[in-house]
Parts: C-alpha cells; structure tokens; sequence
C-alpha cells in the first residue's frame, strides 16, 4: 500500500488517462501481450507496509493501436492521501477512501525495491480475450470517477480488488486448492506483525471476537502472500468443462533485503509484568502502613479508562469489521474514569465501593469470557488484568477507619 499527497494523486490520474484512452475501446492488445499478478513482500518501514501490497501488471511490446507505444504499466488499488482532513479519525471510523492509479513498471519496481520489498511476478494463462477484457475492465476502472473505493482492510483492499478483477475476466470460474490448515484472520494479521509485539498487542486490544472465526479461502485473499500462494496453484475452469493452470509462469523481479528487526526486550508482556510488580509491591506497602494510595488507584483506572473509550469508539461507532463484539470492553472500557473521579473525592465513598464491586465482577467474568465467546486472549492481558483485580480487591477488603495518603 502507498500513500500520495494531493499533488501525486493528481499526476497518478493524468498519467493514466494519458497512458490510455478514456473508454478503452482504442487499447488493443496484441498475442504477444502479458498481465501478471506482482506480490510485494512486506517491509517494517511503516505499520501499513507489514501486511505486503499486491498489484496487477500490464506488458504489451507491441500494442494493436497504431497510436500506442510499448505498454508496461502496473495498476495499483492501493493508493491513498494521507493529507486528507480528518485522515486518522476517519480512519478509525473505517470512512477511508483507497483509490486506483497507475504507474510505469519500472517506476513501481525501483519504489519496492529501495523499500527493500521481494516482488514476485505470477504471469496469468490468460487468453487474448480475457486479456482484452481485464484491460477495459482495469482501464474503466481507473477513470476518475470510478477510481475511489471505500477501503474494508478485511473484504475490500489492495489485494481483494485485483483478486476480483482477474476472477471477472477470466471466461468460465477459478477453482483454489483448499488449505489443510484452519485459519483465522486474527491467525493472519498477527502473523504480519509477528516481529512488531506492541503493534499485535494493540490489534488483540480493538479487534474483537468476529477475527477469531475459521476463515473461508476466499476471505485469506486480503493478505497479500495468501492470494499469490493462492494463485499458485488454481486451475481456470471454462464453460465446456476444459481446464488450464491460472498461473503459467513465476519469478522474482526483487529480492527482500529489508534488515532484521533488533528483538525488543520490554514487549507488551515484560512491561504488564513490570507494571503487576511495581503495583503489587506498592499495595504491599499501603497495607502494612494502613494507608490509602487513592492516587495509584486514580492514575490506574484514569489510564484504563482512556483505553477504555478508545476501545467502545471503534466497537459501537466504527464500521470497520470484527471491533464487535469485544470481551475485552468487560475489563478495559469508559466508566473507569467516573470510577477514577470518584476515587479522587472523598466524598464519593460509598460510590467507590459499589464501583469496585462492579468492576471486581467484571474482571472475574472476562475472563470467563473469553474462553466462552471464544476471543484470543493476548497474554499481556492477564497482568493487566491481575493489576486492576488487585487494587479493587484491596478496595474492597480494607480496613474502615484508614489513612488517605
């Protein structure tokens, strides 16, 4: 996936109305012609560049259309404008808009390679006609007011579109090979951020119980390697019951030199145990003293409960797919900041005491929670959750008459 600033999306455009007719119609493709499916591994430059990019290539050295010099061009679903108002909270909202561009081969290769990307090229055993009608369909695609797309990271992406596309073209249906494996998307996206523990960690945060379900093999194509491994062994099934490979031929255009990631020694779980330690030892402390740390508690559940409206945003407000529902809104979600205010007054005992009750039984039934739904469980989570479960049960089971420190 890219990201252009106006001004590129604007030159994207024009190249590829310049590059071919409006219609498409004058866009001939001769026998020699070639369309490739190009699979670019993943590289740790930016959090959208984990997951890979896919692209469809267009090569023709001699165009049927006498006003049509050599053709090598890539479409690409990918594109987005980062400049946009509101870009991260329409994000969030799951309101962004990808679009269609094109680039020159060449240009498109040097990008991924200074990336450090490998580029796999997957040449399609496509007929002339199928050919022709990939190209009119991609060339109508790309007019400018066809090009934007409403960008679903699940169903409809970079990779999902070009699937879509070929499987249109082709006369008569693609059959896959079946994986043995049962996967599920939370499987696959943890898999890309594998080497980045915060990044999972933040995934297992927001994403909820729907990512945990068996996946269909069709729904795998949103990751990029997936739909290439996919491709690799799929059979063109035409009308009169023949069939021929999709993919007639493979090589490799780049290969990966990204560098390897130095490991990160505080990961999610090391600082979530250091967290449970540093609480544990300070609650240890407050009870041999009889004292109240009312602080610890307020900044604890102030923080949770920040965390908490993060979370019930993208769960109830957000149309991104799989944020609900999400059993972690039991134990990390918005009322721990009245929690956190009452904690603060001194007046607001016995509301305090009630909210802990609440918030103990919350706990204890998360994780009951999810083991029933099922959801994966990240196991960072479990000192987070040791944390709070201590300091409402120390709440709850201190003496009346104490110090407030």
């Amino acid at each position: 996936m890219r990201f252009f600033h106006r001004w590129q999306t604007i030159l994207i455009g024009l190249l590829t109305a310049i590059t071919f007719s409006a219609s498409g119609q004058n866009v001939r493709l001769s026998d020699a012609a070639e369309i490739s499916l190009l699979t670019c591994s993943p590289s740790d430059e930016e959090a959208y560049t984990l997951y890979g990019h896919t692209a469809i290539r267009v090569r023709d050295p001699h165009p049927a259309s006498d006003s049509m010099r050599p053709i090598d061009f890539v479409f690409n679903y990918g594109l987005f404008d980062f400049s946009k108002p509101h870009f991260i909270y329409r994000f969030a909202r799951g309101e962004t808009d990808y679009m269609l561009g094109g680039n020159d081969f060449e240009q498109f290769l040097a990008a991924y390679r200074a990336r450090g990307s490998e580029v796999c090229e997957q040449t399609l055993a496509l007929d002339s006609a199928e050919r022709q009608r990939l190209l009119d369909a991609l060339v109508e695609n790309a007019l400018p007011e066809n090009r934007t797309y409403r960008y679903n990271f699940f169903f409809d992406n970079c990779a999902t579109r070009p699937a879509a596309m070929i499987e249109r073209a082709v006369n008569g249906s693609i059959a896959y090979e079946e994986r043995r494996e049962v996967e599920t998307f939370r499987d696959l996206i943890n898999g890309c951020t594998r080497r980045h523990p915060w990044l999972t960690f933040g995934c297992d945060l927001v994403v909820g119980a729907p990512a945990d379900r068996p996946m269909h093999l069709r729904e795998s194509f949103f990751i990029p390697e997936r739909l290439r491994e996919s491709f690799d062994g799929a059979w063109i099934i035409t009308p009169d019951g023949s069939k021929r490979r999709l993919v007639s031929s493979t090589r490799l255009l780049s290969e990966r030199t990204a560098p390897e990631i130095v490991p990160d020694f505080f990961t999610p779980l090391v600082c979530s145990l250091l967290l449970f330690i540093v609480v544990a030892l300070l609650t240890l402390i407050e009870v041999r003293r009889e004292a109240s740390f009312r602080w610890l508690d307020f900044l604890l559940f102030f923080v949770a409960g920040m965390a908490g409206c993060v979370l019930a945003f993208l769960a109830f407000f957000s149309v991104h797919p799989a944020m609900w529902p999400n059993v972690t809104l039991l134990w990390l979600h918005p009322l721990h900041l009245i929690g956190a205010v009452c904690m603060a007054v001194k007046r607001c005992k016995r509301l305090s005491y009630v909210y802990h009750l609440l918030t103990f039984a919350a706990l204890l039934a998360a994780g009951v929670g999810y083991v029933i739904v099922p959801q994966h469980f990240n196991a960072a989570f479990f000192p987070l959750m040791l944390t709070l479960l201590m300091r409402s049960g120390r709440y709850l089971t201190r003496r009346k008459k104490i110090r407030f420190e």
